[in-house]
């Protein structure tokens, strides 16, 4: 059983939303306001966030950047809209699916189950590249045992990089795979976040016994500085 929260202003669509999880043996609990979800999500640490773009008080997309700031779990976005632009500002803003009403009550249960598998998959997942260590669950990462303080996406991108160590990875993949948008719409993006991960990681951009290599024309690469 998870405890779920649903951030939704129309009282129809909550009410079924909760009977049909709660029906699925989850403890669900709803908010219809952007705030009261917010600080319920504070409060309660619930182990999923579904949420409506379509709120009386605060823009979806603000309300995710929000919960992104005080809790890690995956957030759902359950909406009637639809536009790309929007699907694409969800995903850069921190959802882990979108889903588009009306929606199944099957296909919703599927959608909030895979979230819920990948989450409790990542829980005790470690990463563990010379002195980078990587905690997947509680999204902390150290060198030499030293916190580092990441950005959301800076922690995401280093993630991907780790998990792949030694191969380079193209911008376009590292950027599509992190930001959830197609390639060719990276821009500096990739060059900027690499930069500033390189500093946090006490590196130089030339410095070839680094954690990260930039392959002119080609992308970027992770590996331990000792092979």
């Amino acid at each position: 059983m998870a405890k779920i929260l649903l951030i939704e202003d129309d009282q129809r669509i909550r009410e079924l939303v909760c009977e049909h999880l709660a029906s699925e043996g989850h403890s669900v609990s709803s908010e219809p306001t952007g705030m009261e979800g917010l600080q319920k999500a504070t409060i309660d640490s619930p182990d999923l966030i579904v949420i409506d773009l379509g709120l009386p008080d605060l823009e979806g997309i603000d309300l995710l950047k929000m919960l992104r700031s005080v809790n890690d779990v995956p957030v759902l976005v359950l909406t009637a809209r639809e536009e790309e632009d929007v699907v694409l500002a969800a995903f850069e803003g921190g959802a882990d699916d979108y889903v588009v009403k009306p929606v199944s009550g099957p296909q919703l249960s599927a959608r909030v189950n895979a979230l819920l598998r990948r989450s409790d998959a990542g829980k005790n997942e470690k990463i563990v590249v010379g002195g980078l260590e990587i905690l997947l669950g509680p999204r902390r990462a150290s060198m030499n045992e030293v916190p580092l303080d990441l950005t959301t996406k800076e922690f995401d991108v280093l993630v991907y990089l780790a998990s792949r160590t030694g191969t380079v990875v193209s911008k376009e993949e590292l950027h599509s795979a992190v930001w959830k948008t197609p390639g060719g719409s990276e821009g500096r993006t990739i060059d900027v976040h690499i930069s500033t991960l390189r500093k946090k990681l006490g590196e130089k951009a030339d410095d070839e016994k680094g954690y990260l290599h930039t392959s002119i024309g080609a992308g970027v690469k992770l590996e331990s500085p000792n092979g």
